[in-house]
């Protein structure tokens, strides 16, 4: 059955799934990892918490949080970002200020919540930061919510050098990819049944638009693929079964982040 997403990704599965009783029992890289927390104020004065993995002159990378927020998924992407290559400097901003989602219905309730155009801000800000602060170059990648926001952030954020969504499509009302000022590359699955966010349908579209306005860009859809097919730490992968994604291709994952990898690297060290 397909699943349809309105707006800027309103989808919900047909039914609540409560995935655990209580908090992750995290055991993943994230765990270990030597993140930084900062605090990074905006210029309206708001300020948010942020956290920051990798070398410190390295180009600079923003991740952005799937609708689960600031959880142990997006550190384990953080930090693989943060040792890719010659490696970069990731940084996360809490764009849900403190709040995880725990299950589905929590998840989608703090993504309803979401201030969208407050999230543009907030990564406007952490591009600054980083290239206040050894990065040279910064781009910004998300995935599921983050993917729409990093296409987002081609268009309405000064300064982003680079952009790659994973399974995210801006609605028309936040951002248009054919005004995009940065090149963009998106990484899609084939079996994604978000209708209008981030099936093949909306991958499809989303090349269409890049290649008519002459926006530097690659588009990659991967076979038997759904979404979130990145999340491959354990906690992950029963996460994406619990919400009937039971497809499991490394090989997939690896090319994508080799992609991803050469990608980055191509447009932050030039």
């Amino acid at each position: 059955m397909l699943r349809v997403a309105p707006k800027f990704f309103t989808a919900a599965p047909l039914r609540t799934v409560s995935l655990f009783a209580c908090r992750f029992s995290l055991r993943s890289i994230a765990d270990s990892a030597p993140f930084n927390k900062i605090r990074i104020q905006r210029d309206d004065e708001t300020a948010f918490d942020a956290y920051v993995v990798g070398k410190n002159n390295a180009p600079g990378i923003v991740v952005l949080q799937e609708w689960w927020g600031v959880d142990f998924e997006i550190k384990n992407h953080a930090v693989m970002i943060s040792q890719l290559g010659q490696g970069f400097k990731a940084l996360i901003p809490d764009l849900y200020r403190g709040k995880v989602g725990l299950d589905v219905a929590e998840a989608q309730h703090l993504m309803n919540g979401l201030d969208w155009q407050g999230a543009l801000k907030d990564i406007h800000a952490s591009v600054n930061w980083l290239k206040a602060n050894g990065s040279a170059k910064a781009g910004v990648t998300g995935f599921c919510m983050g993917g729409a926001l990093a296409i987002a952030s081609s268009v309405l954020v000064p300064n982003v050098d680079a952009a790659v969504a994973f399974y995210g499509v801006p609605s028309s009302e936040l951002a248009d990819p054919a005004q995009a000022k940065a090149p963009v590359q998106a990484h899609f699955g084939e079996l994604d049944n978000f209708v209008g966010f981030s099936d093949v349908t909306a991958a499809k579209a989303l090349e269409e638009k890049l290649k008519a306005a002459g926006v530097a860009h690659e588009v990659h859809i991967y076979p038997n693929n759904g979404h979130a097919f990145m999340n491959r730490s354990p906690e992950g992968i029963k996460r994406r079964k619990s919400m009937g994604m039971p497809d499991e291709d490394e090989a997939a994952v690896q090319l994508a982040w080799s992609r991803f990898q050469s990608w980055m690297t191509h447009y932050l060290t030039g």
